[in-house]
């Protein structure tokens, strides 16, 4: 298993260095096109929900990223030092009352775009999954 680590500020301005980060991946990893789209939506949804939501965009705070490449997948692991939240109660973004709201789709987009996605220690760390095939 190969392993790259990074860490940025909680400032929501550094979404462009994880966007650096996943290009730099795609070409060490040769990832394809047709997964390239959904992890670049995915993460960079997933970062700034730990910047906006768990660290409360404290500058102080970081958010530590983790790319774990496995012999057919690719897996990015996403903390935050933020407090975590009852990941259990999400809204539905696609139910009717809630389908003119702005903001709230960000874990839908997530779940859909990648292959596995779950939570650990209470909702700090995020973890994506994509499949190489």
């Amino acid at each position: 298993m190969k392993s790259i680590k990074i860490s940025i500020p909680s400032l929501i301005e550094n979404i462009t260095i994880i966007e650096s980060f996943i290009d730099n991946a795609r070409e060490k990893f040769k990832i394809n096109d047709d997964i390239y789209g959904n992890i670049m939506i995915s993460v960079t949804e997933c970062v700034s929900n730990a910047i906006i939501h768990g660290n409360k965009q404290d500058a102080k705070k970081s958010v530590n990223i983790e790319l774990r490449f496995l012999d057919n997948q690719i897996r990015f692991i996403v903390e935050d030092q933020g407090e975590g939240f009852d990941f259990q109660d999400l809204r539905d973004p696609t139910s009717p009352e809630h389908l003119d709201k702005t903001g709230g789709r960000g874990v839908f987009i997530m779940k859909h775009l990648s292959d596995e996605f779950y939570y650990e220690e209470n909702g700090r760390k995020t973890v994506l999954t994509f499949y190489m095939n």
